[in-house]
């Protein structure tokens, strides 16, 4: 068997990927353009492939004459035309859940540098300030506790749940929006989309990009939100308006807010988002929330499982 690897950069260099080569013949590229994924899937005419954010459509698929099996190295997989892999018989594997902790991990870390100003006061003490201070502490920027807040969420899937699980534990109401119109079988409540805006001292964002969510936070709802409120988004960069967001951060509509998701990755370099030099009010990192090193050594078991399974004869995590 040959497996192609098309963008093994996404995994990074400290995971072994060694294990593959029990499997069969592998072929690794750290990255590919859309010119070179169908220069590579002609020459190597591999019967497995693995991508992340590689898409996967007809001509792709009509390329590699003998593929078999595309292993999609992440969740969700709409770089993937799932209806021609169907109508080629090719199958398609996904990877769910080995991220959940990392991303839970993530949004309590923005947050927590947004919520406890922890910027102003590093730049404080590293400054010389602290230790010129007549006084042992500094109430320069005040924060606020999180017990007794209300902490609203959109998206009340596995990482949904367990940040839910998280705030509580932390004191805070929890409170949920579908946009989707589902209802959770949970203690947490469910609430209209004005009611989690008007009322939420939080709110942190996990629901996948759809017809329901894409620009879900624009303008006039970040006008709903408390001005004290800070907004984090794990999701999908499309479900926030960015040139939205930088205007309500610069008018005080809302206090602050985190992303690790952007509608552009990487990110352009005509983000209205970049205008904003204030870590006080916006963190961004670069779609990392997922990639802690635990979380990658499981992704790229899960993938090695799947391929492994699919070799013997047998279904795991099959998309089609």
């Amino acid at each position: 068997m040959k497996i192609l690897i098309l963008d093994g950069a996404t995994f990074g260099e400290d995971i072994d990927i060694s294990k593959f080569n029990e499997l069969g013949e592998v072929i690794v590229y750290a990255e590919s353009t859309k010119q070179q994924v169908l220069e590579r899937l002609k020459d190597v005419n591999p019967d497995a492939v693995i991508v992340n954010k590689i898409v996967m459509g007809k001509e792709e698929m009509y390329t590699a004459s003998n593929l078999k099996i595309i292993l999609e190295a992440a969740t969700g997989y709409n770089n993937i035309d799932i209806e021609c892999a169907k109508a080629l018989n090719i199958r398609v594997a996904n990877v769910a859940g080995y991220s959940t902790m990392s991303v839970v991990q993530h949004t309590f870390a923005h947050l927590f540098y947004l919520y406890e100003k922890m910027r102003y006061y590093d730049d404080y003490v590293k400054s010389g300030d602290y230790s010129n201070s007549t006084i042992f502490t500094n109430f320069g920027n005040v924060f606020n506790e999180l017990a007794g807040k209300t902490w609203g969420i959109v998206g009340l899937g596995n990482i949904g749940r367990r940040v839910a699980d998280v705030a509580k534990a932390f004191g805070c109401k929890v409170v949920y929006y579908s946009a989707s119109g589902n209802t959770y079988d949970t203690e947490y409540e469910k609430v209209e989309l004005d009611d989690l805006l008007k009322n939420s001292d939080i709110i942190s964002i996990h629901a996948p990009l759809n017809k329901y969510t894409e620009n879900l936070m624009n303008y006039e709802n970040f006008k709903k939100m408390k001005n004290t409120a800070y907004l984090i988004n794990m999701g999908r960069g499309p479900i926030v308006n960015e040139a939205d967001l930088a205007k309500a951060i610069n008018e005080g509509e809302i206090a602050g807010a985190g992303l690790d998701v952007l509608t552009k990755e990487p990110m352009s370099s005509d983000n209205p988002l970049l205008a904003i030099k204030d870590s006080n009010k916006l963190v961004i990192t670069p779609h990392n929330a997922w990639a802690t090193y635990e979380a990658r050594v499981r992704l790229l078991d899960e993938i090695y499982n799947n391929l492994k399974s699919f070799i013997n004869g047998e279904a795991r995590n099959v998309v089609i």
